[in-house]
């Protein structure tokens, strides 16, 4: 039994690239980190992964690993939004999907761990729960087949 249609799993992927992956708390003022870039609440102001990485950064080589995990999350991420399209057309193995939202869970989580390392700043992983969340509730049964018969 599938949970959803192709299309229902689809918004439901489409939509946890909406919410903010990891919330930021740092002396009362917020970054919400999406998969595209960080809203900053104070001043308001959007940057983008690509701005972040390239423009106010060295680079990706001079990153520290959790920070990498933000963008090596958003790629899981466009895996599983690619393969829960390809189930609207007939061609999403649902295993694949949901794989992908699992491990892009498991980054955000590094990324929250990294952001929570200095005194004073909390960051919670949001996107962690809402991608697992998706993953069990539209593509468990496909899971646990995949799990059960590696046993």
């Amino acid at each position: 039994m599938v949970y959803g249609t192709p299309v229902r799993r689809l918004l439901a992927v489409v939509l946890v690239g909406a919410i903010p992956w990891t919330v930021l708390a740092l002396g009362g003022e917020y970054t919400l980190v999406f998969g595209f870039g960080l809203f900053n609440t104070n001043p308001p102001q959007l940057v983008t992964i690509y701005e972040y990485l390239f423009r106010f950064t060295a680079g990706p080589a001079t990153l520290p690993d959790y920070l990498l995990a933000w963008p090596t999350s958003l790629l899981l991420y466009c895996g599983a939004l690619a393969s829960a399209l390809g189930g609207v057309f007939g061609f999403e193995d649902r295993r694949v999907t949901a794989g992908l939202l699992v491990f892009a869970g498991f980054t955000q989580v590094s990324v929250a761990l990294g952001l929570s390392r200095a005194l004073g700043r909390l960051a919670i992983p949001l996107g962690t729960g809402v991608l697992w969340v998706v993953a069990w509730w539209f593509y468990w049964p496909d899971l646990r087949g995949t799990v059960l018969a590696s046993e």
